[in-house]
């Protein structure tokens, strides 16, 4: 396909976008357009899947055919099967009349199966006996009719993982997946996401009889730089509200951003123990008690880091005139995790020179270690009443038994 027919595709359909990936999409579909393949486009919820088969459909030979859209996620699962193929009167309660189903009344053209993955198992082997000899039964039939179909796909779902769980036929999957066209997210789209906002500031300027609103350089790189999990449905949204409630038509980067909700990343999840950090001696977690313990560990750690930095420092001559009592004074993290002094400080006076260094030693803890002594002052703050030391401890008694003759504190 030519730049110029591939612009005209986009003209046609309201596709704005020069990603090569977008691109790739389009010329896909118009290709396969002319075949009778089944088609399955995926691609994360809100990228525009609902366009492909409008191509699809509009460059083959049934474009004179009727085009059907079915949102199979949003129709009940006891009525689907009536809805794709009709049913007979009397099949079920309040089935008053005989009735026709997609397949029936699409014959001769195309359907679309918005959200295919969420079809139930029992629609699924109906389905496919569609897409292999071109027959249906209606719901409460015995008659086998024949249908002139082209089913064009979509889903936002993993399928390999939906077929391993048990949730989507393989045999489905691979029938409607003849050619697949994977529509990319907006994120990785690049300066279409700046297009697209100007496209929606544009109709929406005509639909409230406003100006249209502009984004500063600075918003640009702030709009391009998000990850957009909503896609361009998300972005639509955004810019309806700027569009409706920025006070100025110049958008800042700073008006930009209160308008985009965070996004969460697993680094806004803390406490997170680092790989290879979840266990002790080959033991898994008990509790969120121990995790807070390998919390702490990793602050003593870098407070221990940032101790040997200053020795080193001074070793080096970097530092003339110190209060190393301030420096290494032990925080009340130190008291908390540790019983006793790790780190021998260097001998330095105010106002002197440096007399000595002694060697930097840094001392190791297992999460074990440091469970013993939090047990163990526990125990001596409640007399050995072990009932008072587990309920100080935030455990159980049988927990408290068992660590005790664990760590030998009997």
């Amino acid at each position: 396909m030519t730049k110029a027919e591939l612009q005209q595709v986009k003209q046609r359909f309201g596709i704005i976008g020069s990603n090569s990936a977008l691109d790739r999409a389009i010329d896909v579909a118009v290709q396969v357009a002319r075949t009778d393949l089944s088609i399955l486009v995926t691609g994360e919820s809100g990228v525009g899947k609902e366009r492909f088969p409008q191509i699809i459909h509009q460059n083959s030979a049934r474009k004179n055919g009727p085009y059907f859209s079915v949102n199979c996620g949003a129709i009940p699962e006891g009525t689907i099967d009536s809805e794709l193929f009709g049913h007979e009167k009397g099949a079920f309660t309040g089935a008053v009349s005989d009735r026709k189903g997609y397949f029936e009344v699409a014959d001769g053209g195309t359907i679309f199966l918005d959200e295919v993955g969420e079809l139930p198992l029992s629609t699924q082997a109906r389905l496919l006996r569609v897409l292999e000899v071109g027959e249906f039964i209606k719901v409460g039939s015995s008659k086998v009719q024949k249908t002139n179909v082209r089913v064009v796909a979509a889903t936002n779902l993993d399928m390999p993982k939906a077929i391993a769980e048990g949730r989507f036929r393989e045999d489905l999957y691979y029938r409607l997946n003849s050619v697949p066209i994977t529509v990319p997210p907006l994120r990785d789209r690049g300066e279409d996401v700046i297009l697209l906002f100007r496209k929606f500031a544009r109709d929406f300027a005509d639909k409230y009889s406003m100006d249209a609103v502009r984004l500063s350089p600075e918003a640009q790189l702030v709009l391009q730089h998000y990850t957009w999990p909503g896609n361009v449905r998300q972005l639509k949204n955004i810019a309806e509200q700027i569009s409706i409630l920025s006070e100025s038509r110049e958008v800042s980067a700073e008006t930009l951003q209160s308008f985009l909700p965070p996004v969460a990343s697993p680094s806004d999840f803390l406490p997170v123990v680092p790989a290879g950090r979840g266990s002790a001696g080959g033991k898994s977690f008990d509790s969120e008690r121990e995790i807070l313990y390998q919390v702490l560990f990793d602050m003593k750690k870098d407070m221990n880091d940032l101790k040997k930095l200053v020795h080193e420092t001074i070793a080096k001559g970097g530092v003339s005139q110190m209060d190393m009592g301030n420096v290494f004074k032990e925080s009340d993290i130190s008291s908390v995790i540790r019983p006793q002094q790790t780190v021998q400080s260097s001998s330095i006076k105010m106002n002197n020179p440096i007399q000595d260094t002694e060697e930097y030693v840094e001392e190791i803890f297992s999460l074990g270690d440091v469970e013993k002594e939090m047990i163990k002052k526990a125990l001596e703050r409640h007399n050995n009443r072990r009932k008072l030391a587990a309920q100080d401890l935030k455990i159980s008694e049988r927990t408290l038994y068992r660590k005790i003759k664990e760590y030998g504190l009997d």
